[in-house]
This record gives structure tokens, C-alpha cells and sequence, in this order.
């Protein structure tokens, strides 16, 4: 189960909205929603974007005017595994080149054995299986395990990094609300 919402400062202090990602695909369109959320306001207003997988991973996005937004992944290779997570974890954030979508498969790499599908294969080939776990694995190492990003993105606003690194999917965005002053806001729209 999913769960997102924008928290915005504003003059009046922190305001919370839930918000569906159905129809966001990049960070961009994140980002936008995010100052979609603020619009009339001040436009270097703050605006947190929250989403959580229970129990699983959570993720900030800041969003400060028109900077680039930051982010921050508590684990990227369980996120990696999340469409709304994919959105998080870009190509900058992984130190791969824009563009290449699938970093686990290197054709040129590959030793293909020459057959046509109803040939039999020689007897020291890979079978399909095992190849589809290397497949795999070299994908799972192209995302690393843990936190990914700027755990720096709260310490401003009172969460060192030191302590979102210790946080732990499920609690994790109250407790940040909480340390905001936002908790009771945030527990409007949870």
C-alpha cells in the first residue's frame, strides 16, 4: 500500500494535501504538483512531497521555488522495485548516463551461441534460467541497497542527517512531520 502527500510552508505554517500519482511519470511532473501546491503563494515556498510503500521504503522530495528538486530514497533498490519509486530514483541519483533505461543488459556483452529457436543448444550452454538470474542480479547491482540521495535536504528545517538515515519505513514521514510541527496536519490527509 501506497501512501503520498504534499506538505507546504507557507505564512501561515505547514498546510497537508494527499495527492494521487496516477499521472505522474518523472520527477518533473513531481515537481510541478509539488508547485502546483503552493501557486498564489510566495513562489520560493517549501514544499515536501511524501510518498511511502508500508513498511518498505519512503521517500522526500523538496521542492524549493523553482530549484531543482532534491531527494531523498531511505532504500533505492526496494524503491527501484516501485513504479513510484522509479520516478524518485533518476538517472543523476543512480551516476548513470540519461537515457539508458536498462543498465543490466549490455548486448555487445553477451555470447550468443549461434542457435535458432528448435536447435538444440551444445550441452555447456547457459540455461535460460540461469541466464535470467544474471539478468537479474546485474540489474539489482545497478541499484544500490539503502539510502540513496541528499539526506542533508531536511537539516534546515530541524531533521539532521543523521537522523532521517535512522528512520525507518513505516514511521518514518510522522516522525519527520512531527519534528516539522506538521504532524497533526499531515494526520488530516493520512
Amino acid at each position: 500500500m501506497y501512501f503520498a502527500a504534499l506538505l507546504a510552508r507557507t505564512e501561515d505554517g505547514w498546510e497537508a494535501s494527499d495527492t494521487e500519482l496516477d499521472d505522474v511519470e518523472t520527477l518533473s511532473d513531481l515537481a510541478d504538483l509539488a508547485r502546483e501546491a503552493t501557486a498564489g503563494s510566495a513562489e520560493d515556498d517549501t514544499v515536501l512531497v511524501f510518498i511511502e510503500q508500508e513498511d518498505a521504503w519512503f521517500g522526500v522530495v523538496r521542492v524549493d521555488g523553482e530549484e531543482d528538486p532534491r531527494i531523498y530514497v531511505s532504500d533505492a533498490a526496494a524503491a527501484a522495485r516501485s513504479s513510484y519509486g522509479e520516478i524518485l530514483l533518476t538517472d543523476e541519483m543512480l551516476g548513470r548516463e540519461p537515457g539508458n533505461d536498462d543498465p543490466g543488459v549490455d548486448l555487445d556483452a553477451l555470447d550468443l551461441d549461434g542457435t535458432e529457436d528448435g536447435e538444440p543448444a551444445d550441452s555447456d550452454a547457459v540455461p535460460d534460467s540461469a541466464a535470467d538470474d544474471d539478468t537479474e542480479d546485474a540489474a539489482d547491482d545497478a541499484v544500490p541497497t539503502g539510502p540513496l540521495g541528499d539526506p542533508e535536504l531536511l537539516t534546515d528545517l530541524g531533521v539532521p542527517e543523521k537522523e532521517l538515515l535512522g528512520l525507518e519505513p513505516g514511521d518514518a514521514l510522522s516522525d519527520i512531520a512531527e519534528i516539522l510541527g506538521a504532524a497533526e496536519v499531515l494526520e488530516t490527509v493520512r
